[in-house]
């Protein structure tokens, strides 16, 4: 199987610090820390997808995309055949593991009240990125394998962290 995901960084100001959305997911045998994604259906554009994939697991309406008006297609210029391009905040590959999968994380704001449970999906919360960084430090394994690497890309690039160096 191969699979193909949009990922969110939904982030939020509180008292001068920033914010993200975590969730845990709740299917038999997953009960790690995530980020709001999942997977694309077939020829769903990215975006389309992403915004999907927030609503059913958050109950959240992303308003905004960071670089969200960079994304050119190709419609209009055959037919048959369309290709949209987006710039996401950055991509992953599995490169080893029980699924191979390919993603993109994207930084967004959204609107709306956190669900109790979303689409399997519970305890959806907003959490200070300055807490994330300490959990990622104490205990990487408590978030799931897809998103680690995506935390810490996160953390680094936007932030300065140095638990990757």
């Amino acid at each position: 199987m191969f699979y193909v995901n949009a990922r969110a960084f939904i982030e939020r100001k509180k008292e001068n610090e920033t914010e993200i959305v975590l969730q845990t997911r709740n299917k038999p045998g997953e009960q790690a820390l995530e980020l709001p994604g999942g997977r694309l259906e077939l020829f769903e554009p990215i975006l389309d997808g992403l915004k999907r994939e927030v609503l059913e697991e958050t109950g959240l309406a992303v308003i905004e995309v960071e670089d969200g008006q960079k994304r050119i297609d190709t419609a209009g210029i055959n037919d048959d055949f369309e290709v949209e391009c987006v710039a996401p905040f950055c991509a992953y590959q599995t490169i080893k593991g029980p699924v191979d999968s390919i993603g993109m994380y994207f930084i967004c704001s959204a609107e709306g009240e956190l669900l109790a449970e979303g689409d399997e999906t519970t305890n959806l919360m907003w959490k200070p990125v300055q807490e994330i960084e300490r959990m990622m430090k104490e205990n990487p394994l408590q978030f799931s394998d897809v998103d680690r690497a995506g935390i810490l890309n996160y953390l680094k690039h936007r932030f300065g962290s140095r638990l990757v160096e």
